[in-house]
């Protein structure tokens, strides 16, 4: 089944792209969470009309992404967290601990956007990924201090 994406989906495709997927990944997927729709005829005459505005978005959005990892490119953020004698925390630094941090320091950055395959559990410099764009990413210093 062809699709036009509406949104950028992981391995897939960015948002615009039309796409040939399976139909069931398509119908249970895709299209009811509004991330597809299907590609009729009169929906591809629409979608290529749009397609320079499409464009010209996206290219701004690329360079606010770049901006925005241009002024990250320094930023180090220090946590303060209880931990035992081998250096495990009795709990753990997240995404959402990071977003918030980032928020106080001027930055709005989404959780979903945080390239952290599990929460952080040790004391010590760590580097996190950002994925502010399919193509644009900054990495940040996370530093956690043992806190008696």
């Amino acid at each position: 089944m062809k699709v036009i994406l509406r949104s950028d989906v992981d391995k897939l495709g960015r948002a615009g792209d039309i796409k040939q997927v399976a139909t069931g990944y398509a119908r249970n997927f895709l299209i009811p969470r509004k991330l597809a729709q299907e590609a009729t005829p009169t929906a591809i005459k629409w979608h290529e009309k749009g397609a320079e505005r499409r464009a010209k978005q996206r290219e701004k959005q690329v360079s606010q992404a770049q901006e925005i990892a241009g002024k990250l490119a320094g930023v180090h953020l220090s946590f303060s967290r209880p931990a035992g004698d081998q250096g495990k925390l009795f709990g753990s630094v997240g995404k959402s601990d990071i977003s918030d941090s980032l928020k106080a320091s001027g930055f709005t950055i989404d959780k979903k956007s945080i390239g952290l395959a599990a929460a952080i559990k040790e004391v010590g410099d760590h580097e996190v990924e950002l994925k502010l764009a399919p193509e644009v990413t900054a990495k940040i210093k996370v530093s956690i201090v043992a806190r008696a």
